[in-house]
This record gives C-alpha cells, sequence and structure tokens, in this order.
C-alpha cells in the first residue's frame, strides 16, 4: 500500500467538509473542560463556526505566549483538558520553559503517517537519536515506530562510538534524527573502521535538510524524508516521495496569516503557519508557531491530495527595537490596514552613518500616489511613536518571503 490510510487520497471537499464538520464540537468541548478557553469563547454561537471565515474570527494564540500563560495558570496555562494519572501518560518541558502533555492515546503525536511516508514498515529496527531527555521528541518518535509496528533502540543524543558500536551489532534500518547528526554517525563510524551498511532509510527533522545532504545519504544507500512537527502541535507537514513541498497532516486546519495579525493571506503568499488541532487532550485553536511558510498550489504528484507547504521559511517575530522603542509587525500591519491603497508594505530598518532610520516601503497603484506618502507617515507616526519615511514602489516589487521588518543594520 502507497498510503499509510484512505484519508490521504480523499477528494479536497470531502476533507474540508469533514474537517469543517468537526469544528464546532471540537470548540464546544475545548470551552466546557479546558478553563483558557472558558473565557476565551465565552458567549460565542460555536455552531455557527464551521468555515474558514468564521474561525479567522477567533484570535490567534501565539508560542510566544505560551510561557506567560503557563505562569499565571499552572502547568498549561489553562489550555489542556487533562489531569495528572491515567489521562496523562508524561509531561515534557521545552525551553521557556514551555510544558506540553503528553495523552495515553496510541501515536498521540500523530508522526506515524510522516515515518510510513519515509519508507518505515512493520518489522524495522529504528535507531533513534531524538532527545528523550525533558523535550518531547524521542517519544514522539517512538510512539510512531511502535504505531507502525517497528522495534525501537532509544538512542537519544551524544556517545557516537556507542552508537556506532550498536548499530554495528543490531544493524537497524532505519534512522530517526537530525540530519546533521547522522552525519557524525556514519563518519564516525568510517573513522573506527566499521562502516554502517545496514541502514536504508532515515526519517529527519529539527533544522534544515539541505538536497546536498539528502544527495550525500542517498549516496550511501539511505533514502531520507523530512517532516515539520512541534513539541506542542505533533506533527503538522511531512514530506513525500515526490518530494514536492510537505504536505499537510489529515487532522489539522492550517492557515497562512500575515505576521503580526490573524488574517489570513492567500496561496502562495509567505505567512505565519497558525494551525488549528483537533487533539481533545490539549485543545490548541488558531495556535500561532511563530514559523514562516506558504501554500503551494495544487496536489502532490505522489497522489496526496492534501494541502502542501513549502516548509520552514524562516521566523514570523520580526520584532525590532529602533531608537529605544520596540516596533512589532502588528504596529506595521494597522498601518497597512488603515490605507487599503497599500497592496503589501515591508519596514526597513537601518543604521546609516550609525543612527537608526525607518522606511516603510509601499506597494501601490500609482495613480493612488498623490497625498498617501503623507498620510502614511502619520499613521506610521502615530502607531510606532517614531517617524519614519514612506517610499511608495510598484506592485510586485517587493519579496514574497513573509518579512514584514527587515532590519538591516550593522555596527562594525
Amino acid at each position: 500500500m502507497n498510503y499509510y490510510d484512505s484519508r490521504e487520497t480523499r477528494t479536497p471537499a470531502e476533507r474540508e467538509a469533514e474537517l469543517l464538520g468537526r469544528l464546532p464540537a471540537f470548540l464546544a468541548q475545548a470551552r466546557e473542560r479546558a478553563p483558557a478557553y472558558a473565557e476565551a469563547l465565552a458567549g460565542l454561537d460555536l455552531a455557527q463556526i464551521n468555515t474558514r471565515a468564521a474561525l479567522a474570527s477567533l484570535p490567534v494564540i501565539r508560542k510566544s505566549e505560551l510561557s506567560a500563560l503557563q505562569s499565571q495558570r499552572r502547568p498549561f496555562g489553562g489550555l489542556a483538558t487533562l489531569g495528572w494519572g491515567s489521562q496523562c501518560a508524561r509531561v515534557f518541558a521545552s525551553p521557556g520553559p514551555i510544558y506540553e502533555p503528553e495523552g495515553a492515546r496510541k501515536d498521540y503525536w500523530r508522526m506515524a503517517r510522516a515515518f510510513y511516508a519515509a519508507g518505515f514498515r512493520a518489522g524495522d529496527l529504528v535507531h533513534n537519536t531524538f532527545s528523550y531527555h525533558f523535550t518531547p521528541a524521542g517519544a514522539m518518535m517512538e510512539s510512531a515506530a511502535h504505531a507502525l509496528g517497528c522495534s525501537v533502540f532509544p538512542a537519544g543524543v551524544g556517545q557516537t562510538e556507542q552508537q556506532v558500536a550498536a548499530m554495528r551489532d543490531l544493524a537497524p534500518r532505519a534512522y530517526a534524527g537530525t540530519p546533521s547528526f547522522l552525519r557524525i554517525l556514519l563518519d564516525k563510524a568510517d573513522e573506527l573502521g566499521t562502516p554502517v551498511t545496514s541502514l536504508r532509510k532515515a526519517f529527519v527533522s529539527g533544522e534544515a535538510f539541505p538536497p546536498s545532504q539528502r544527495q550525500a545519504l542517498e549516496a550511501r544507500g539511505i533514502q531520507a524524508f523530512q517532516a515539520y512537527a512541534t513539541a506542542d502541535l505533533g506533527l503538522i507537514a511531512y514530506e513525500t516521495p515526490a518530494r514536492e513541498g510537505l504536505v499537510l497532516d489529515e487532522d489539522l486546519i492550517l492557515e497562512i496569516v500575515r505576521p503580526g495579525t490573524g488574517d489570513p493571506l492567500p496561496e502562495g503568499e509567505v505567512g505565519e503557519v497558525v494551525v488549528t488541532s483537533f487533539n481533545p487532550d490539549y485543545p490548541l485553536i488558531r495556535f500561532g508557531t511563530g514559523d514562516l511558510s506558504a501554500i503551494l498550489p495544487g496536489a502532490s504528484p505522489c497522489g496526496r491530495t492534501n494541502l502542501r507547504i513549502k516548509g520552514w521559511l524562516g521566523r514570523a517575530d520580526q520584532t525590532a527595537k529602533v531608537r529605544g522603542m520596540f516596533v512589532h509587525p502588528g504596529q506595521v500591519a494597522q498601518v497597512l490596514k488603515r490605507h487599503p491603497e497599500i497592496l503589501r508594505g515591508r519596514l526597513v530598518v537601518d543604521n546609516p552613518d550609525l543612527s537608526d532610520r525607518m522606511r516603510l516601503h509601499c506597494e501601490c497603484q500609482e495613480a493612488q500616489a498623490e497625498g498617501l506618502r503623507g498620510a502614511i507617515e502619520n499613521s506610521l507616526r502615530e502607531l510606532t511613536k517614531l517617524r519614519g519615511e514612506v517610499l511608495l514602489c510598484t506592485p510586485g516589487s517587493l519579496p514574497n518571503d513573509g518579512k514584514v521588518i527587515e532590519d538591516l543594520r550593522t555596527y562594525a
């Protein structure tokens, strides 16, 4: 079978109807069982939130806010619905600290789908080098392997010589970990005179995986595939044999929004990844990951019909401190919203002569330029409390990279 299940090849209309049909009941359960959502969703007619437009009316909860939310309401900021004991199998901590629960369901992080696309099958031994300490990465991969019927060697990180010895003795067919650590292990094995020849497949994540690394592994007979996942959401999207973007998981609603706002962007525009996860234990609704990506047009040549994204394209938090004042992407978005003549905007900060300077580049039609520059400068000053220059430019001239604020300052 080429697919993990038949859901991967549904028509887009069937998938959209199923996800949006589940949404009202999911929101109602979150409001009933999670204290933070009891407050955030109070008074709303949740039965009416069954379209993307209605979902977009809800506020975005950003990952950057989680640490503060959790410090106010332990342990999970009031966003979780489970308690200690049989409901919560494990709890993890990511830098912040941000605490993440793991429920007791099989393949809780939904990573098995990505493992299957990477060629992992029942009977494989997986050498898992993701960390088992504090963060959920090791457990995420182990639960996926077990869901597929694989065995796992819980290697974790470090101890390269011992890991090479284990690979020599156990001859695993599959690897899970970062691509850079796989390269380190293979080089160490060559150095020790015991090259690893059993590996045939690899699942990599946690860092960039450029084509040069993939080709180097292919030269060793290892087919490696990447995925995009977070400690809060689990799997978001995964690579398939088509090697064209990352296919979205089946149990998520994904939006690409303008950084600093909750406003959805059209297909192809780079913006912040916002995800609604149908996880009853930790129901993250319009969760802003802080990562940039864009939706690719069309369906994957591999036959999977879900949305595809380009993968990780940077961070959405582009806050800059200018002349002692913080300027946020949301403030820039407010300026643009005040002036609908602006098609796209980008605030560029530099420091000629080591003096901070702000210039807001605005795409607009030439016929609309009369008197517009001064009005935008007034809005920029009012909303940021800083003076800045406005430069009007032609439509399509600004890069489509998701940047709302570009900091070009140097201090040499």
